[in-house]
């Protein structure tokens, strides 16, 4: 390996390939510790991302619309139209939806 002060005198070359093998060096150690890791059952190695523990899960509205009670908004994500269009025209807020 060659010294931090010999670097900035290193050809762009020799920097390139000792990047390249810096990299393999951090990959097989990365590779041997989640092989140990996933022996000792301390972490699932399956790699990726892992899905939110909330999604897909219904939750219970918290909103019912003034003007058609069968219309409700759970609160997640944008405000619905019918909600946007009563808060318009009635001059309402987000709390005269709330369902008690």
């Amino acid at each position: 390996m060659a010294r931090p002060s010999k670097l900035a005198s290193m050809s762009i070359e020799a920097l390139m390939k000792l990047r390249v093998e810096v990299e393999a060096a951090l990959s097989r150690e990365v590779d041997k510790l989640k092989s140990q890791l996933s022996k000792l059952g301390v972490i699932d190695v399956g790699g990726g991302r892992r899905r939110s523990a909330m999604k897909g899960r219904k939750v219970p509205p918290k909103y019912r619309s003034k003007a058609n009670p069968k219309l409700t908004w759970a609160g997640r994500g944008e405000i619905p139209r019918w909600m946007k269009e009563e808060m318009r025209n009635r001059k309402l807020k987000r709390e005269a939806f709330l369902i008690k």
